[in-house]
């Protein structure tokens, strides 16, 4: 059964690798994947059949932040067939992990959504919500994680002009493929369906309503997820997905539908924002100086750019913005890095003084 759920020669000899390094006592627990996860508790598929699942005391008791199971992950579990349930031992290394900030105050900490995904269908709107900024947050966050992503732009059949929105996705975009769906006439679908083999994983990302579920439904070809009607108020669907689950269509591809996120919070995606703004990274690389803040100083490739029409104001913007939030936690983790920005501020001000005196300001 779970070779449906992308079990392979590759995960077999990883998992035994893995045995070998436990103690004898642990020669007895089976592969099985994380199907949903909820509140503590566990679905998993295994060799004999679906169980409910919890973590043994000891790696509940010594799990480090992101290192508790998530959907999709692969796990060594204890079996219990006659209850039906399972214990979960350890996780398996993940191919790759959907991380971003927790919500909430206190030290930052890294959030693991989904794991293992082997594409990351990144979905927005083409209705009132669609925004091209928040697309580029996604696919910083895709690119990082190791899946290879791609942007799904749902609910055509609402649209009449999509030549505006599919401009600004390109322009952010540039080499991931996008796909202009409706789940409600069908366009698409079978095209995005084609773009993953059986035993491949996709996981769903995007804003609550944008349609996560409806897709599902659209790619198994039946009613699996329930789906919400949308809101006239701010042309948003109603949010219907509470938890992470781990699906396997009909036609034995596997799709990982995740609740909607109210926000995205980067998390340690300095190689994620690097390749979903490599236009940016290449610009600098063209400047004049090397250590140019792409302000007012002279010879700076970015600023003639933007003076050019080659790049936008907006995505200049978004790129600044989005490394001002990759470095804010890094400093705040960090006490040394809180230092030396302290010392970069002061030497900023005091140049600005030492040039307000000479007049270079005014």
């Amino acid at each position: 059964m779970i070779d449906d759920y992308g079990w392979s020669q590759a995960l077999r000899q990883q998992f035994q690798t893995y045995s070998d390094a436990h103690v004898q006592a642990d020669r007895d627990l089976s592969p099985a994947r994380v199907t949903v996860q909820q509140r503590g508790a566990y679905q998993i598929v295994t060799p004999l059949g679906e169980m409910t699942a919890h973590l043994s005391g000891r790696f509940g008791h010594t799990a480090v932040d992101g290192g508790y199971p998530v959907t999709g992950d692969w796990v060594a579990a204890a079996l219990r067939p006659g209850e039906g349930s399972a214990t979960i031992h350890w996780v398996l290394p993940r191919r790759s992990a959907f991380t971003r900030k927790a919500a909430g105050p206190g030290r930052p900490v890294g959030q693991v959504v989904a794991a293992n995904a082997d594409l990351a269908f990144l979905v927005s709107s083409l209705n009132a919500d669609f925004n091209a900024r928040r697309i580029e947050r996604y696919l910083a966050t895709a690119w990082e994680s190791g899946a290879s992503p791609a942007v799904v732009l749902t609910k055509a059949d609402l649209c009449a002009d999509r030549e505006g929105p599919l401009m600004e996705v390109e322009a952010v975009a540039r080499g991931v493929p996008i796909h202009v769906v409706s789940a409600v006439t069908g366009e698409g679908i079978e095209g995005l369906r084609n773009s993953f083999a059986p035993g491949q994983t996709a996981v769903l990302l995007g804003s609550s309503g944008v349609g996560k579920s409806s897709l599902v439904n659209a790619l198994a070809g039946a009613e699996l997820m329930a789906t919400g009607e949308i809101r006239e108020d701010d042309a948003r669907g109603r949010h219907t997905t509470t938890h992470r689950e781990l699906l396997l269509l009909p036609n034995g591809r596997l799709v990982l539908d995740t609740p909607g996120m109210r926000e995205l919070g980067l998390w340690q995606a300095e190689s994620g924002l690097a390749t979903a703004f490599a236009d940016m990274e290449t610009l600098a690389t063209e400047c004049r100086f090397t250590d140019c803040r792409h302000e007012t100083e002279p010879g700076c490739a970015v600023q003639a750019a933007i003076a050019e029409g080659r790049l936008s104001e907006d995505r200049w913007d978004s790129w600044k913005k989005l490394q001002r939030e990759l470095a804010y936690f890094d400093r705040k983790d960090d006490p040394a890095l809180q230092a030396q920005n302290r010392k970069m501020w002061i030497q900023r001000n005091k140049q600005y003084r030492a040039g307000k005196k000479r007049g270079d300001w005014d």
